[in-house]
């Protein structure tokens, strides 16, 4: 495996697990969920993360892999400072 694949993965997983922690929050405070509600939010969360991140690991090109650790990272950035 190349070694950008596994930065970019790690960089990946590092914005991701901060977007599946704030869409939990946002379920919760959003919604008065319950519990359950905002595990299953955080399960879809997380198997979107783990999928995304699996394919750019493995098969995704280059410029695909990197526009989208970017707009991961734009977007847990982004989310962070709303909120």
């Amino acid at each position: 495996m190349e070694t950008w694949r596994i930065f970019a993965t790690a960089l990946l997983g590092t914005g991701g697990i901060v977007l599946v922690l704030v869409t939990m929050a946002q379920v919760r405070e959003r919604r008065n969920s319950s519990t359950a509600q905002v595990a299953i939010s955080g399960a879809v969360a997380f198997t979107l993360l783990v999928v995304i991140g699996l394919l750019v690991a493995t098969v995704l090109p280059a410029a695909v892999a990197w526009t989208t650790v970017a707009v991961v990272g734009a977007i847990a950035g982004l989310l962070v400072l709303i909120d």
